[in-house]
């Protein structure tokens, strides 16, 4: 068995930048993904939000997520209050046997963490193991030149990218992803044990 057949949870943050002591989050989607009988596709409930960040989004980030500041501040939530929920479903859906996806998986965990400090005073717990393709792919295929964004591995592995740059497309994405590395490498990735295939990710990224 390998847990790519069980259920999964999926992440995706899009920010106004890269700094996590800085920059704020503007959108954030949690895709649960449970399994159907054999031959069905799996059963994929979304979780969305859009935040309000309390600052200006750059416009370097509007042409990236397509969200402004004039958007976000009509239509988003305050960022307190997303945050909490986000960390607050994941509390409930990220277990021991279900491994979180997360596609550079340091940065997107860093910054609800630092929401979480900034919003909450408190830290994200990690709640389960993480899965994250872009650490993966880099430990199986260190020499690969060219770039390695998630647009990048997913071409490379044949998955489909729809909605990229939007957290919803990203963060399924990152699961079939996920989903792939898995499958084409069942001995030293989909057959490891989730907390077992956490640790060697955690030496891998160091």
């Amino acid at each position: 068995m390998s847990w790519a057949d069980g259920p999964m949870v999926a992440l995706d943050l899009e920010t106004t930048d890269i700094d996590p002591r800085r920059d704020r989050l503007v959108t954030a989607a949690v895709m649960v993904i449970r399994p159907s009988r054999p031959g069905e596709r799996p059963e994929v409930t979304s979780h969305t939000w859009l935040a309000d960040p309390g600052v200006d989004i750059p416009a370097e980030a509007t042409a990236i997520n397509g969200i402004t500041t004039e958007q976000a501040q009509l239509e988003g939530r305050p960022a307190a209050d997303v945050i909490a929920e986000v960390a607050g479903l994941l509390t409930e859906v990220w277990t021991a046997t279900t491994p979180l996806c997360v596609f550079n998986a340091a940065f997107d965990l860093t910054m609800l963490d630092a929401e979480l400090e900034r919003h909450h005073g408190r830290s994200l717990m990690l709640s389960g193991p993480v899965i994250d393709p872009l650490c993966i792919d880099r430990h199986l295929d260190p020499e690969r030149s060219g770039p390695r964004n998630l647009g990048a591995v997913c071409a490379h592995y044949q998955v489909r990218l729809e909605g990229a740059h939007t957290s919803v497309g990203d963060a399924l994405a990152a699961a079939r992803l996920a989903w792939r590395l898995a499958k084409t490498h069942p001995d030293g990735i989909g057959t490891v044990a989730p907390h077992i295939l956490h640790s060697h990710q955690a030496r891998w990224f160091r």
